[in-house]
């Protein structure tokens, strides 16, 4: 049974090999399923931040539109008071227009 031995001896230390090959492995499954949950973790805060973001931005756009509403209805009020100017007083538009800027 000398021959046998030695067959016994390599199967067994192949299966040793394997043992701590598969340990080896699932090691790193581990690791990558602690990696994996952690991406999703950070996926999961991206898109609540983006979200956040995408309903600050809405709010603007609604916040810029009244701003430009209101500019355009004091322009419009602007040109109306304007327009009601005796002719004489026209000529002195210039100085209106400052007057009106800063009140």
């Amino acid at each position: 049974m000398g021959k046998g031995g030695a067959y016994l001896t390599v199967a067994a230390e192949e299966v040793e090999k394997l043992r701590r090959r598969n340990g080896e492995l699932e090691r790193e499954m581990e690791e990558m399923k602690k990696e994996m949950i952690q991406l999703w973790r950070r996926t999961v805060v991206a898109e609540e931040a983006e979200e956040r973001l995408c309903s600050q931005l809405a709010e603007l756009e609604v916040e810029s539109l009244d701003q430009a509403r209101e500019y355009e209805s004091r322009v419009h009020f602007l040109v109306d008071q304007i327009s009601s100017l005796p002719p004489l007083s026209k000529s002195l538009l210039p100085i209106y227009s400052l007057i009106d800027i800063y009140l």
